[in-house]
C-alpha cells in the first residue's frame, strides 16, 4: 500500500512539473514576441534613477556628509529592490490578460496539475526578473556604482532581490486571477506607488516624520532594500527601529510569509475560476 501511494506521488510530482515546464515556455514564448512590453517594464526603473540620483538626489543628505554625498551608493540597491517589487504589477496586469483573451480558460481545460499555471507563471516571471536585474546592474556600474562587498555578500544580495520578487509575483498572479479585466488590473499602479516610496528605497526612514517612518522602517520592501545595502557595503545609514537594525533576518522571512500565504490564495482561486 505504501508503495503504491509513494508511486502515485512521484507520477503527480513528475507531472506538476512537466506541466509547470510547459506553462513557462508559453510565457516566455508570448514575451519574446513583445519585445517593446520588455522595453517598457526596464524603461521605467532605468529613468526613475536618472531622476532621482540627478535630479532629488543633489537635495538629500543621506549621509550626514552634506546634501548629495554618497546618494548613488544608497538609491542604487533601493532602485534594485523597487524594481523587483513594483514588478508584480506586471505579473497582474499578464495574468489579467491572459485570462481575458482565454489563455487561462484553454489551460483549465487540458489535463493540467492544478498547481502548473501559478508555478510555471511564477518561473516564467522570476527569469524575466533576473534578465531585468542584470540589466540594471550594468547600467548602475556605468553610473559609477560600485558594490562595496565580497563576491559572496553581493551574489547574496541579489538571491535576496529575487527571493522578494519571488514572493511578490504570487500576490500578482492572485491579483490578476482576481480583477475582472486588464483595465482594473492596470489601475494596481495607483495602490502600488505608495507601498513602494513610503519605504527606505530612496530616503531613510529617520527622515520621514516619525508615524511614517516606522511604517516605513517596517515595509518589507524596506527590509530588502536596508539588507541589500549591507551586503552591498553601501555607507552606513542611521537606523532608529529594531527591523533594521535586523534587516537581513527580516528580508528573508517577509517574503516566506507572503509566499506561505499568496501561493495558495493563488491556486485556490485558479481553481475557482468558472464556477
Amino acid at each position: 500500500m505504501t508503495m503504491v501511494l509513494e508511486d502515485s506521488f512521484r507520477a503527480r510530482a513528475r507531472w506538476a512539473v512537466v506541466d509547470c515546464w510547459t506553462v513557462v515556455i508559453q510565457e516566455l514564448t508570448h514575451l519574446a514576441r513583445q519585445p517593446s512590453t520588455f522595453a517598457w517594464q526596464l524603461g521605467f526603473p532605468i529613468v526613475t534613477v536618472l531622476l532621482f540620483v540627478y535630479v532629488f538626489g543633489s537635495a538629500m543628505d543621506v549621509s550626514g556628509q552634506g546634501a548629495g554625498a554618497g546618494y548613488l551608493e544608497y538609491a542604487m540597491p533601493g532602485m534594485f529592490t523597487m524594481t523587483m517589487a513594483f514588478g508584480f504589477m506586471n505579473t497582474a496586469f499578464a495574468v489579467a490578460m491572459a485570462k481575458e483573451q482565454g489563455f487561462i480558460d484553454r489551460f483549465r481545460s487540458m489535463p493540467m496539475a492544478p498547481s502548473a499555471v501559478v508555478t510555471g507563471r511564477g518561473a516564467a516571471d522570476i527569469l524575466h526578473a533576473t534578465v531585468d536585474l542584470m540589466i540594471l546592474a550594468v547600467i548602475a556600474v556605468v553610473l559609477g556604482w560600485r558594490p562595496g562587498g565580497d563576491p559572496a555578500a553581493t551574489l547574496g544580495a541579489f538571491a535576496l532581490l529575487l527571493w522578494l520578487r519571488l514572493a511578490l509575483i504570487f500576490v500578482g498572479i492572485w491579483i490578476g486571477l482576481l480583477v475582472k479585466n486588464t483595465e482594473a488590473a492596470g489601475n494596481l499602479f495607483a495602490l502600488a506607488f505608495p507601498f513602494g516610496m513610503i519605504s527606505s528605497v530612496f530616503t531613510p526612514p529617520d527622515l520621514m516624520p516619525a508615524w511614517l517612518g516606522a511604517i516605513a522602517a517596517w515595509n518589507p520592501v524596506s527590509s530588502t532594500a536596508d539588507a541589500i545595502r549591507d551586503l552591498f557595503a553601501s555607507p552606513p545609514v542611521s537606523s532608529g527601529y529594531w527591523i533594521q537594525d535586523h534587516a537581513t533576518v527580516a528580508a528573508v522571512v517577509w517574503p516566506a510569509v507572503i509566499v506561505a500565504v499568496f501561493v495558495p490564495l493563488a491556486v485556490r482561486r485558479y481553481q475557482a475560476l468558472g464556477r
